[in-house]
């Protein structure tokens, strides 16, 4: 979906009315976007824009505690740090998504709490970044990381409007993932009642007969109702072995 993000034309200085009324174009902006993925890809467009000293951002994310990924990334500089920290198994974005909610590396060339980090990120002319735990999710985490070229590029006010910022950000992806998961709950229904009508018309059952048969072939196969479903109303037929049986 095309946005309007406000164009980062400099460290955004600002206080009160002017600040709360920026972060307010921002959430709406956010809520206007048409999915998880756009609604994050828009975050950090605008977080380079908004928060004072931000160059690049990005989105790192940890499904159940184990699978980390950069999901979202405003170009290659992000992932290339990113990459750095999934290498070595430290840093400032693997931090703030376990540990802290706010965790900032002023001067990386000197960072001594992560040192096998900093000296292969201080290659990739990073000299200063600031991450912010975006969101927790039962064993899923999010943080919003923030790199500028020049140590010291970030100061009070950035972690203070970059906390704002992340706040905003946090209710605007979880309300697109709300809407994801509520229309994939609705394409599901649909599914399962294409394929038991299938069923209902083919072999004269009741409703509650037609989705006995797909629960069954959902335990004998081991795979997902939706699954069964879904292969049901693409082929015809139902599956008559495990998914995994080769």
């Amino acid at each position: 979906m095309a946005d309007h993000i406000p164009p980062g034309t400099g460290p955004l200085r600002t206080d009160g009315a002017d600040l709360a009324t920026h972060l307010t174009s921002i959430a709406r902006l956010l809520q206007q976007q048409g999915g998880e993925q756009d609604t994050m890809d828009a975050i950090v467009r605008a977080a380079v824009g908004t928060v004072p000293g931000a160059e690049h951002a990005g989105i790192m994310s940890v499904l159940g505690r184990r699978e980390v990924r950069t999901v979202a990334a405003t170009g290659e500089l992000p992932h290339d740090v990113d990459q750095v920290q999934y290498d070595t198994g430290q840093g400032p974005c693997l931090a703030a998504l376990y540990e802290e909610k706010i965790v900032s590396v002023p001067d990386l060339a000197h960072e001594p709490r992560w040192p096998a980090f900093a000296t292969r990120a201080a290659q990739l002319d990073v000299g200063s970044m600031l991450s912010f735990q975006l969101f927790v999710q039962d064993d899923d985490l999010g943080a919003l990381n923030l790199y500028a070229a020049r140590a010291h590029a970030f100061d009070d006010e950035s972690e203070h409007v970059g906390s704002l910022f992340a706040g905003h950000s946090a209710i605007a992806l979880a309300t697109a993932q709300q809407r994801e998961h509520l229309g994939e709950a609705v394409r599901t229904r649909d599914l399962i009642g294409q394929a038991k009508g299938i069923l209902m018309e083919r072999h004269k059952l009741t409703a509650d007969q037609a989705f006995a048969v797909l629960a069954r072939a959902s335990q004998l196969t081991n795979s997902k109702l939706r699954d069964i479903a879904e292969q049901l109303t693409r082929t015809g037929e139902l599956p008559t072995r495990p998914s995994d049986d080769r």
